[in-house]
């Protein structure tokens, strides 16, 4: 990362919007995040790395913005850094605990689409209703406009973070 961390000049390091308030605060709200995921990985029996794919998974099948396309092996290796024989570990794993299945394509059976197995969404589901409810009574303390800034805000993080990744890989 290339910042220092510290607020730019032109804000004060008290300013309810600089740079080193957001900073904490996505940092909390990431640490909260982690937390709980670990908690639910620990419930699982899963590796933080099955949770970080199987995330992965839930992302590509639910995203419209992924073309529809399922999460393939050699995509989810890519997303998360990893080796071959390390995401074959993983899915091995995923898949004995019943949380994704393995799909062949029907057009080239060389391909595997990986998805999120319905009755372990049920389960997650289920595990994180609290966080969903959290966050719809936060959503329920602002405006429409205010939301629509939020997700703009988050949509525009995601963005970066990603550049950075790939700038840094």
């Amino acid at each position: 990362m290339s910042g220092s961390g510290a607020p730019t000049a032109s804000l004060p390091a008290d300013d309810p919007t600089g740079l080193q308030t957001f900073a904490v605060l996505l940092r909390r709200m990431n640490s909260e995040f982690n937390r709980i995921a670990q908690e639910f990985a620990q419930e699982q029996g899963l590796h933080l790395t099955d949770m970080q794919a199987l995330i992965a998974i839930l992302d590509a099948d639910s995203d419209p913005d992924a073309g529809g396309e399922p999460m393939t092996p050699g995509r989810l290796r890519g997303q998360l850094n990893l080796t071959s024989g390390a995401v074959t570990a993983c899915l091995d794993r995923l898949e004995r605990a019943g949380h994704i299945r393995r799909v062949r394509d029907a057009g080239d059976r060389r391909v595997v689409h990986l998805h999120y197995a319905d009755t372990a969404r049920a389960v997650a589901r289920e595990y994180f209703r609290p966080l969903a409810r959290s966050t719809d009574a936060a959503r329920g303390r602002f405006s429409p406009d205010e939301l629509a800034v939020v997700v703009r805000f988050l949509a525009e993080m995601n963005a970066e973070l990603v550049l950075l990744r790939r700038g840094s890989g």
